[in-house]
């Protein structure tokens, strides 16, 4: 009899822990559950406020607004794919009235800059209804400059530095500092040429003359550019094309800008569309990354069909 309440004992105990297990597994379920919802639902909202961020929304009718800060190069954000990705957004808006590119930038990469330039005048070409104006704010210089040129009119404010319009090819000469520290030089190369502008090296005469040659020749585009976007606002003198840069108040007697504004009397008074959206792309964590990654892998990357190393031409 006592061993058949042992066993109903056990069996009993067994079944109450059966029941707590599951009590308590249901219950860690609920929690999992619950705490996965809750995950999905802040990620939902992050999701719909970034698009909600990134949306351009313009009511009824407006100016648009497309940001060129910082240097003008294929690794940073006012590159040429941003930049026209904006533009074009903007134009196939339909509530806007006028677009505003805004200018901050020391120039940069002439092939970027080019590519602004020219699209700016496909755009204003195809949207004769739709004008496209360059506000100046601190700096547009050389690549950001030749932005500039290609708007209807620019503005600028009095103390804004415009211009400096020429092409510089920059590097450093380290002929004999490696003899100095001892370390021994080794370049193999194909092509008398491949190697030229190398910084341990002496300049070559010849390959010196040959960038100035290829500097001439982007320095006549850019040149072209201005003569192009400015007709005959433009006042021709000597100077104006060395590579200069004036001030905003200086910019407007020498025909290079227009008048003084801002981005808010722009929207004001010369669009009549007051509300100001913002339609340059915006970059997220994926995009921010691919860049850094390309940028750091194409500086990594070894022996190539390339020019060398030297700094590069740029507008600046």
């Amino acid at each position: 009899m006592a061993d058949e309440n042992w066993e109903r004992r056990a069996l009993e105990q067994l079944a109450g822990d059966i029941v707590v297990e599951r009590r308590r597994a249901r219950r860690w379920g609920i929690f999992f559950r619950l705490l996965a919802l809750g995950l999905a639902t802040v990620a939902l909202v992050v999701l719909f406020g970034a698009i909600g961020l990134s949306q351009k929304v313009c009511l009824d009718r407006c100016t648009a607004v497309v940001h060129v800060d910082g240097e003008i190069d294929r690794g940073s954000r006012a590159n040429a794919e941003v930049v026209i990705s904006g533009l074009q957004h903007a134009y196939e808006t339909p509530q806007v009235k006028g677009v505003v590119v805004v200018i901050n930038s020391p120039g940069g990469s002439p092939v970027q800059a080019g590519q602004i330039y020219d699209e700016i005048r496909r755009l204003r070409a195809q949207n004769p209804d739709k004008p496209t104006y360059a506000v100046v704010e601190e700096l547009a210089a050389s690549g950001g400059y030749y932005v500039a040129a290609g708007a209807d009119r620019i503005f600028v404010d009095k103390a804004s530095l415009v211009g400096s319009i020429g092409v510089i090819m920059q590097g450093f000469g380290l002929v004999g500092a490696i003899d100095k520290l001892g370390v021994e030089r080794r370049v193999i190369a194909t092509g008398e040429n491949k190697s030229f502008m190398d910084p341990f090296e002496p300049l070559d005469p010849k390959q010196v003359q040959h960038v100035r040659t290829m500097l001439d020749e982007v320095h006549k585009q850019f040149i072209t550019a201005v003569r192009e976007g400015r007709g005959n606002r433009l006042k021709e003198s000597p100077e104006l094309f060395t590579g200069l840069v004036w001030t905003g108040t200086r910019a407007i007697e020498l025909g290079l800008a227009d008048e003084i504004g801002t981005v808010e009397s722009v929207a004001r008074d010369v669009v009549k569309a007051r509300e100001i959206v913002d339609f340059t792309p915006e970059e997220n964590l994926a995009d921010r990354v691919a860049r850094r990654f390309g940028t750091t892998f194409a500086r990594w990357a070894g022996y190539e069909l390339k020019v060398p190393r030297f700094s590069g031409w740029s507008f600046r």
